[in-house]
C-alpha cells in the first residue's frame, strides 16, 4: 500500500514537472521542471530496489547535467521569456493525439507481463557496483567512450557559443 501511495505522489510530481518543462515561458523554470522529474525518476528507482541508479540519477542527471544546463541558460543570456505565438496550427492538436495514442499503448502494453534482457546474473550480484562496473567496462566500453565524447563535445559546443556571443558583442 505504502509503495502504491509513493508510486502516485511521485507520478503526479513527475507529469507536473514534465508540463512545466514544456509549457513554461522561462527557459529556467523548464530547467527546474525537468529536474523536479528527474528527481522523481530517481525516487521510482530507489522504490523499485535499483538503488544504485538512483543515486547515480540525482548525482549526475539531476545535479551536474542540470546545472549545466542552467549554467548555459544563464550564460548565453536566455532566462527571458519569449514571444510564445503559435506559428504552426497543427502542431497542438497533432501533440495531443500523439498523448492519446502513446497513453493507449501504455494501457495496452501494461496488460502483458514484461519480460526485458536476459535473466542470468553476473556472478549472483545483479545490480551490485561491481556487477554494474564490470559490464560497462567490458561490454558496453565502446558506447560508454563515445557518450564521454558526446558530453566533451557538448560542453565544448557550449563554451563556444557564450564566447561567439561576447565576440559579436563586442564587433557590434
Amino acid at each position: 500500500m505504502a509503495e502504491t501511495v509513493i508510486f502516485v505522489v511521485f507520478a503526479l510530481v513527475a507529469l507536473f514537472g514534465a508540463v512545466t518543462m514544456v509549457w513554461a515561458r522561462n527557459p529556467v523554470y523548464s530547467a527546474l521542471g525537468l529536474m523536479l522529474t528527474m528527481f522523481s525518476i530517481a525516487v521510482f528507482y530507489v522504490s523499485n530496489a535499483a538503488h544504485f541508479i538512483g543515486v547515480v540519477q540525482v548525482i549526475i542527471y539531476a545535479g551536474a547535467v542540470m546545472t549545466l544546463f542552467l549554467f548555459v541558460i544563464m550564460l548565453i543570456g536566455v532566462d527571458k521569456a519569449e514571444d510564445r505565438s503559435e506559428n504552426l496550427p497543427l502542431q497542438r492538436p497533432m501533440a495531443i493525439t500523439l498523448i492519446v495514442l502513446l497513453a493507449a499503448g501504455v494501457m495496452l502494453a501494461g496488460r502483458h507481463a514484461w519480460v526485458t534482457g536476459a535473466t542470468a546474473t553476473v556472478g549472483g550480484a545483479e545490480g551490485t557496483i561491481e556487477a554494474i562496473g564490470q559490464e560497462l567496462l567490458r561490454n558496453w566500453l565502446l558506447p560508454f567512450e563515445v557518450t564521454a565524447l558526446l558530453l566533451i563535445v557538448a560542453a565544448i559546443g557550449a563554451i563556444s557559443l557564450a564566447l561567439f556571443r561576447d565576440g559579436e558583442e563586442a564587433g557590434e
